[in-house]
């Protein structure tokens, strides 16, 4: 019985038995590959990555500079606003002094040019 060849039916079902396992098998091979990105894909997506991360490095380091210098401009103007508080303070001070100075000198010109008499 060693000896005994499959018949034609056997060898059949066995062929058919080996197709049905290769074509699940190429069903699943063709299911990983499209999972799988070319490799000329993957270059043009990093590329593509890589520049837009560039893009935002320069944004960002320019959002940074436009907040640097507007800290700088808004310190500047409470440094200006201080100068004209302190400026505004010292006329409102001479308007002060300046008319009792004066009147305080009529009265001494007055006081005197009735005692020199």
């Amino acid at each position: 019985m060693a000896d005994e060849q499959p018949s034609n039916g056997e060898l059949s079902r066995l062929i058919g038995r080996m197709d049905s396992r290769v074509d699940a098998r190429f069903a699943e091979l063709s299911t990983r590959l499209d999972k799988v990105v070319s490799v000329e894909v993957y270059g043009i997506q990093t590329t593509h990555f890589d520049q837009r991360l560039a893009a935002l490095q320069m944004e960002l380091q320019r959002c940074a500079d436009a907040i640097a210098t507007n800290e700088n401009e808004f310190e500047q103007f409470q440094r200006d606003q201080a100068q004209k508080r302190e400026d505004d303070r010292q006329k409102r001070l001479y308007q002060a002094i300046v008319p009792v100075l004066l009147g305080l000198l009529s009265v001494a010109v007055a006081v005197w040019a009735v005692i020199s008499k």
